[in-house]
């Protein structure tokens, strides 16, 4: 058998479908007929492998409780190994949530109390705001600094500085960046473990656009030291990947087995228990059979990237592009044009007719900037970048 969904220029209509990306214009007060380019889902076709093991799955026609097994855990250990050189031994280390916000939300109320303070580095993920202030907990930041190559950089200095004015005990690094597209390089990451280890605190390493990562190899910051694992809690998930997060399945690892034990306490306190059916095989079927379409997936999407590049500096110089290093998600910098973030909202919503994720959602720093998905057919890029240049 072999992959049959490798068409990624084919336009698939998903109206109608429930889509929180393109269902849901008019209850979130946008207009109708309005171009969504915001949602961190990919507008192709999942692979054929996921596909077969989904129709199998559901026509045989009981949908109980599903645990998983050592095959499960074999294969998952499997990808880790093979796509980032990252040894995983015990199957005990793996804990299953029904996706990477859910274990957000699960470390913060884990590992601190009410008042105290969680390190971020904005701009970040806006659902990091959510978890710690929904939480009743303190957000401290020390904020990404540019470099004048038009990328992302941390400063260190700063970074260790905040641990101690603010006794932080709880880091939450998002690797890669989103929305900064950056890709942390083994140097940074490993500075990054040394402060902490120092200071006692524990890392969360949300590292779901792990296999997006477009100069280099993915770092798992676990894979450092032993140390650094001793410290640290993983955040993976096929769901970015495969574009399969509707099925809800995220595969958290943690090899210290105090922090281990403290989690799944936490997470039974959730009351969740076990993960979708559906979505364990479809994460079987990824993982095993996926190789195919991802590599052509990834092919499509750093065209994309190219291409939205290249037509912005061609006709919108005065927006500019932060370097693309990782993600399928590329952040745009509008504040040479000199408008309110407001009046940018207005113009790309109401003028163009294109839905953005504006960057104040991501953090006091994401102020000026947008946020873009690239993972759609070529010509659907096309038409909105048209829009976009029709208004600046």
């Amino acid at each position: 058998m072999s992959e049959r969904n490798l068409e990624f220029d084919k336009v698939i209509d998903r109206y109608g479908t429930k889509s929180l990306k393109y269902d849901f214009a008019k209850r979130r007060k946008m207009p109708k007929d309005i171009l969504p380019m915001w949602v961190a889902d990919m507008d192709f076709r999942v692979s054929s492998y996921i596909e077969d093991a989904v129709k199998q799955s559901a026509e045989h026609g009981i949908y109980g409780y599903t645990e998983t097994d050592e095959d499960y855990f074999a294969i998952v250990k499997n990808w880790m190994k093979r796509r980032y050189d990252w040894n995983v031994d015990e199957e005990r280390s793996l804990i299953k949530t029904p996706g990477i916000v859910m274990a957000l939300a699960a470390t913060v109320n884990c590992y601190t109390k009410e008042g105290d303070a969680v390190l971020i580095n904005n701009p970040v993920y806006y659902p990091f705001h959510e978890v710690i202030n929904d939480n009743r907990r303190r957000i401290v930041s020390s904020d990404l600094v540019e470099n004048d190559d038009g990328s992302y950089g941390i400063d260190f200095d700063d970074f260790e500085k905040k641990i101690i004015d603010n006794n932080i005990k709880l880091y939450l690094l998002c690797n890669p960046h989103n929305p900064g597209s950056k890709s942390l390089s083994f140097n940074e990451l490993k500075t990054i473990g040394d402060i902490c280890l120092k200071h006692g605190v524990i890392v969360v390493s949300d590292e779901i656009h792990a296999d997006f990562e477009w100069k280099k190899r993915h770092i798992v910051f676990a894979s450092i030291s032993s140390e650094i694992s001793d410290i640290t809690i993983t955040l993976t998930s096929p769901t970015k990947t495969f574009n399969i997060a509707g099925l809800q399945i995220s595969n958290i690892i943690v090899t210290n087995k105090d922090l281990r034990y403290r989690l799944r306490k936490q997470i039974d306190a959730f009351g969740y228990s076990q993960a979708n059916a559906i979505g364990i095989f479809a994460c079987v079927a990824a993982y095993q059979y996926g190789d195919e379409w991802l590599e052509a997936v990834r092919s499509y999407i750093w065209d994309n990237i190219e291409y939205t590049r290249d037509y912005i500096q061609k006709n919108i110089s005065h927006i500019k592009v932060f370097d693309t290093q990782a993600t399928y998600l590329m952040w745009l910098d509008f504040r040479k044009i000199g408008l309110s973030d407001e009046e940018i909202d207005r113009r790309i919503i109401h003028e163009a007719g294109l839905w953005l994720d504006s960057g104040e959602i991501f953090g006091e720093r994401g102020k000026g900037f947008q946020r873009i998905n690239v993972a759609c057919p070529r010509s659907v890029l096309a038409e909105a970048l048209t829009k976009l240049s029709n208004v600046f």
